[in-house]
C-alpha cells in the first residue's frame, strides 16, 4: 500500500516524498549535523564566501529572467532552488579540474570566471558561447540533452593519456566534472557515457542535479529506483546528496573529484534538489506542479538555511548584508548594461566556425541562406 494513503496534510506528502538516504550536514534550519562520512572544516568567512555567491547567482537569475520577460533575450534557463548545488560542487574543484555544463550551470560559470556578457549572448542570439573553455575550465553550455557527459568522458580519457591522474603530487592531477539533470539520465548519450567511463576508469564525476521535473515530467516516471543506485550497475559508486545543502555538497564532491585526480575512476553524485522556477521562461509549471509543493521547497531554501546558520554562530550582521544589497544592485545593473551592450552579429558568420576550413558544402549552405535572407527584399517584407 501506498505510504501517501490517508496522508491529508500537504506538508506531511511532501516530506514523505523526500529520501532519508542522502548526506546532509546542515538543515533547512540552519543547524550543522554529523555524518559519519563526511564532515565540513571550512571557515565561516568560507560560508560566507560561498552565501556571497549564491545570493549573486540568484540575482543573475532573476536579471536573466527579467531580460528575456521584456524581449531582450530570446529564453532562458533559470536555476532558482539550486544555487547550493552548483556553489558547493564549483568549490570542490582543484587547479587543473575541468567541468562540462548542460544550460542551467551559472553558478558554476560564475563561480569559474566566465565573464556574464559572452553567457548571455547564447540567450540573446549574437553569439553560440563565445568564451574559451581553456581559458576558465568550463565548457560551452550544451543544448543537446546530455551530449556533454561524452565530451566530458572523453577529456577525462585524455587527462589519463596526457599522464595527469594518479600521480603522487596532487597538483599533478585533474578530473573532469560533468553536470547533467535527472531528465538527461534517461538519454541514451549519458548512459553511453556511464560505459565508457566505467570501462576505461575515467576520472569524471558525473554530478546529477535532480531537480525532480525533467520539464514536466517527474523523477519517479523515469526511475523505478533512486538515481544514485544506478551508478552500481555500471561499476562505479554512487551517491546521493542533500542538494539545498552547500556544506553537504561540497564535501561530497571533493571526495568523488579527489578519487577521480587519484585514479579511482568514476562517481555518481545525485544531488537532490528542486527547480522551483520553470523549465525555461518559455514553460508554465503551473499546469503540472502544485501550488504547495513550490511552498514546502520554499522552506527548504539554499541561501536562508545558510543565512540562519550564520546569524545563530553570530558570524553575520546588517553591515555585511547591507554591503552585500549594494553590491547585488551594481552586480544587476552591470548585467543588463552588458546585454544592451551586446554585438549584433550577421547570422552567416557561423558558417565561418564549424571546421577550420570551409569546405564546398558549407558554402553552398552559406549561398543557400543568402539567398534566402535576399528574397525578403531591403525592407524584411519581398519587396
Amino acid at each position: 500500500m501506498s505510504a501517501l494513503v490517508g496522508v491529508t496534510d500537504p506538508e506531511a506528502r511532501m516530506r514523505s516524498r523526500e529520501p532519508q538516504d542522502m548526506v546532509q550536514l546542515l538543515t533547512p534550519e540552519g543547524e550543522r549535523v554529523d555524518h559519519e562520512d563526511f564532515s565540513w572544516h571550512g571557515t565561516a568567512d568560507q560560508l560566507r564566501g560561498m552565501l556571497r555567491q549564491m545570493v549573486m547567482a540568484r540575482r543573475f537569475d532573476a536579471e536573466g529572467t527579467a531580460l528575456q520577460r521584456h524581449g531582450e533575450l530570446g529564453l532562458w534557463p533559470p536555476l532558482l532552488g539550486q544555487e547550493a548545488a552548483q556553489v558547493g560542487a564549483a568549490s570542490a574543484l582543484a587547479g587543473q579540474d575541468f567541468v562540462f555544463p548542460s544550460y542551467r550551470e551559472h553558478a558554476v560559470a560564475l563561480a569559474m570566471g566566465v565573464p556574464v556578457a559572452d553567457m548571455l549572448k547564447l540567450w540573446r542570439g549574437t553569439g553560440q558561447g563565445d568564451w574559451d573553455p581553456f581559458t576558465f575550465r568550463f565548457n560551452l553550455y550544451t543544448l543537446v540533452i546530455g551530449s556533454q557527459t561524452l565530451h566530458a568522458t572523453g577529456y577525462a580519457m585524455g587527462l589519463q593519456l596526457d599522464g595527469m591522474v594518479g600521480n603522487p603530487e596532487p597538483e599533478r592531477n585533474a578530473a573532469v566534472l560533468a553536470f547533467h539533470g535527472d531528465g538527461a539520465s534517461s538519454q541514451g548519450d549519458v548512459n553511453e557515457a556511464y560505459v565508457f567511463a566505467a570501462s576505461y576508469n575515467a576520472p569524471v564525476v558525473f554530478f546529477c542535479q535532480n531537480n525532480q521535473w525533467a520539464i514536466s515530467e517527474p523523477t519517479d516516471r523515469q526511475s523505478r529506483i533512486p538515481l544514485y543506485q544506478r551508478a552500481r550497475g555500471f561499476g562505479f559508486p554512487g551517491i546521493r546528496v542533500d542538494g539545498n545543502d552547500v556544506l553537504a555538497v561540497q564535501a561530497v564532491t571533493e571526495w568523488a573529484m579527489k578519487r577521480a585526480r587519484d585514479g579511482q575512476g568514476p562517481a555518481f553524485i545525485e544531488a537532490f534538489t528542486y527547480r522551483r522556477g520553470a523549465h525555461t521562461t518559455s514553460d508554465d509549471p503551473t499546469k503540472y506542479r502544485l501550488a504547495e509543493e513550490d511552498e514546502h521547497w520554499r522552506g527548504r531554501d539554499p541561501i536562508e538555511r545558510v543565512k540562519a546558520h550564520l546569524l545563530a554562530q553570530d558570524e553575520l550582521d546588517d553591515a555585511w548584508l547591507a554591503d552585500l544589497d549594494q553590491q547585488l544592485d551594481d552586480f544587476g545593473a552591470d548585467v543588463r548594461r552588458a546585454c544592451h551592450d551586446l554585438e549584433v552579429r550577421p547570422m552567416e558568420v557561423i558558417f565561418d566556425h564549424v571546421h577550420a576550413e570551409t569546405t564546398a558544402e558549407l558554402r553552398g549552405q552559406r549561398e543557400e541562406y543568402l539567398a534566402w535572407v535576399d528574397s525578403f527584399g531591403p525592407n524584411g517584407n519581398g519587396e
